[in-house]
């Protein structure tokens, strides 16, 4: 599309961005709403390069935020909503401008929001306890929503702390208990499609939800060694087209 002055930036800052639909997403859209707007990828090597594109890009109105960035931006942020302030992390981030010019960056989480709307109508009685694998922000994020839904959450990471087991720790019973299996790490993320956390897929059962937060590929290698030992799959492509619907909506409503 053409830009002109009044054409409204939004974008997505994150290292690497090679595996994101958003730019379609968001550009599809407002070419079909007949929206004055365009959606850029920014791939920066260091969330400091953030200011750097704030000047460089006047018109900004709101951006996401992906891996490795959405703990790390939140210093460069003037203010955080009650949501991204309790996970700790963010991935929307809205631009608003003053009256006399200065602009505040107030940051927010749709990620929680929705990853809560996919997984509510997937719970069961006996899927009220959850493992989710990893400790960034998308797990944050995931685990908040989970705990808002009433499911006890553990971390699963490969370095013990007082918050966390570690893999060789998933012992049978343990993964008996947690019905609900949430892949929040970035393995088998495309293009390295052929990675996966080292999980002990054979306690699986046809009782076990695992939902992988990638979408990109369509079905991660986790998912497929899930399938096998027949439990139920899912990937993050409807998160993410709720997250993203959830962003427009926070970047064009009023404070």
């Amino acid at each position: 599309m053409t830009m002109t002055r009044d054409t409204k930036i939004y974008g997505l800052i994150g290292y690497p961005l090679g595996h994101s639909f958003s730019i379609d997403y968001f550009n599809n859209k407002f070419a079909s709403e007949g929206v004055d707007a365009v959606y850029m990828n920014f791939e920066i090597e260091d969330v400091r390069q953030l200011m750097d594109l704030i000047a460089e890009y006047p018109q900004l109105c709101g951006l996401n935020v992906t891996a490795p960035y959405k703990e790390k931006v939140i210093p460069l942020l003037d203010e955080l909503d009650d949501g991204a302030r309790a996970i700790g992390a963010v991935n929307v981030i809205k631009f608003v401008r003053g009256a006399s010019g200065n602009l505040l960056l107030r940051g927010y989480n749709s990620d929680a929001q929705g990853f809560g709307r996919t997984v509510e109508s997937l719970l069961t009685t006996d899927r009220d306890r959850a493992l989710v694998l990893g400790t960034g922000g998308a797990a944050k994020a995931v685990k908040y929503a989970l705990e808002r839904l009433g499911v006890a959450v553990q971390l699963v990471s490969r370095h013990k702390n007082a918050h966390t087991i570690i893999y060789p720790e998933l012992t049978r019973s343990t993964v008996a208990e947690h019905r609900i299996i949430v892949q929040a790490t970035p393995l088998g993320k495309y293009p390295r499609v052929d990675e996966c956390p080292d999980f002990p897929f054979r306690f699986l059962t046809d009782r076990h939800l695992v939902y992988d937060l990638i979408y990109n590929p369509e079905e991660t290698l986790f998912m497929r060694r899930a399938h096998e030992q027949g439990a139920a799959v899912k990937n993050g492509l409807e998160m993410l087209l709720l997250q993203a619907f959830a962003s427009y909506e926070i970047w064009n409503s009023p404070l």
